[in-house]
Parts: structure tokens; sequence; C-alpha cells
């Protein structure tokens, strides 16, 4: 593939975490401007990325821009042959257009498939600009109170309920041994399991907050020791929500 004299950048844009908020309450003026004025881009969902241009108010058809799926094509972008990633991702980059990266919420590639396109862009020898923006883990971690010194983020737990016990379990002695936090999110209809088997698992005396709906109307941020949640009923099943711990 030739390559002009200028590629263009890839623009990793931030979205709000919160549908009841605006992107315009929580989104700096520069990332709306950035996304107001890009022709093409690259997201998990082309319907979610829509909505936000819709919300940021751009002002042409969105007809006009170019949105390609990430979860169509995330595989070729893993792939071992370059080709694949560059004819599917980068080449408007390559055009000399810049090109914007966006979650289905909150901060690209960070717990997001589209970690793949920035390894494919650097790569590819092309600029990568992170633009300031909310992430949940940050934001939670920053709440929290608990060691921001030294934390780990680990995703998703094991879905199986021993295998999620002893996950537990293995981290907990890993936070009391290094005084690390430990970070975990789930698919919203399951947080209330999660949430059962760290009360029930954990230390008493081990902190645990429950972070939910970050940035949004509904927004909860509560820090109590383990022996105080098994006095507590919380509802979470349909929130969005980072669990934190530290022994």
């Amino acid at each position: 593939m030739t390559t002009p004299d200028i590629l263009g950048k890839l623009y990793l844009l931030p979205t709000n975490l919160a549908e009841s908020i605006r992107p315009q309450q929580i989104l700096p003026d520069e990332v709306i401007s950035v996304a107001q004025r890009l022709d093409h881009y690259i997201a998990e969902n082309a319907k979610t990325a829509r909505a936000f241009l819709k919300a940021i108010g751009i002002s042409r058809p969105l007809q006009e821009i170019s949105i390609v799926e990430l979860d169509k094509h995330a595989k070729q972008a893993g792939s071992d042959s370059a080709d694949e990633p560059l004819s599917v991702f980068l080449k408007p980059l390559f055009a000399g257009f810049d090109v914007g990266l966006v979650s289905e919420a909150g901060a690209p590639a960070v717990a997001d498939p589209g970690a793949v396109v920035v390894a494919a862009a650097h790569k590819a020898g092309i600029r990568v600009v992170p633009l300031v923006g909310p992430s949940s883990i940050l934001l939670g971690l920053m709440a929290s109170g608990l060691n921001g010194q030294k934390f780990a983020f680990h995703g998703y737990l094991p879905q199986e309920k021993a295998a999620r016990i002893k996950a537990i379990n293995e981290f907990e002695r890993e936070s009391k041994q290094k005084n690390m936090t430990q970070m975990f999110i789930e698919t919203p209809y399951r947080n209330g399991p999660l949430f059962a088997d760290l009360v029930a698992t954990l230390n008493p005396a081990t902190r645990l907050c429950i972070a939910t709906n970050l940035t949004g109307m509904a927004e909860s941020v509560l820090m109590l020791q383990v022996s105080q949640w098994r006095a507590k009923t919380i509802q979470i099943e349909k929130a969005p929500t980072l669990f934190l711990f530290l022994a």
C-alpha cells in the first residue's frame, strides 16, 4: 500500500459514561470539537457511535460519516497479517484522513476491544492522540479512598461460581501481600451474584468499594468493610458498576 507524505492521526475519543448525562456536561470542549470535525470513525457499535455524534450536535448528515464497526473486524486486527487490519481500519489514515476511535462508554482501548486498533496504528507508524475524558476505572479508584499507588484492574471474573470464588481468594491474598487495590467489572445483570460472592468470601476487615453509575444522575460510591456490607442490601443488578477492594 502506498502512503501519502502526511498520514492521518488516530484520535482516541472518550464518550460519556452515563446515558442520563449529555456529553457536553462531562467531556472537554476539545474532545467535542475534534469529534465534530471527523469524517471517519471506528466504533464497537455503529448505532451507539451515531447516537454519540448526534448528542454532541454534529452539523452535517450522519450518513456522510464513515463508521467501521470494530466487533465485525476485531479478529482481522488481532491477526498476524498486517494487510487485514490496515485495509479494514487504517485505510483512511493512510489516505491522510484523521480517524476517531470511540468506545461504547468512557475511554477507548481501556477494558475495550479498541486496543487492537491502537496496536495496529503503532505498528504502521501512525500517530495516536489520546484525549481527556471519563474512565470509570480511574474515577472509581479516585473516589474509593483505597490505594491509588498500587492497583490492578482484572476486567471480568469467571462466570462459574467456584472459579469466581477461587479468583476472589487469590486476588485478596495478592492484595494483602502487596497492599494492592483490586478492581473488577461485571455485566450489570450479573452484578448481584458477584457482589454476593465478594461479601461472602472476603475477610470481614477487607475494605470493599462499590462504585455505580459514575458521572450519572444516580451516581453512588460507597466504601465499607466487608463486615459492614454483610448488613446492607443494595440494588445494582441493572447499573454499570465497578468493584474495588483492599485487604
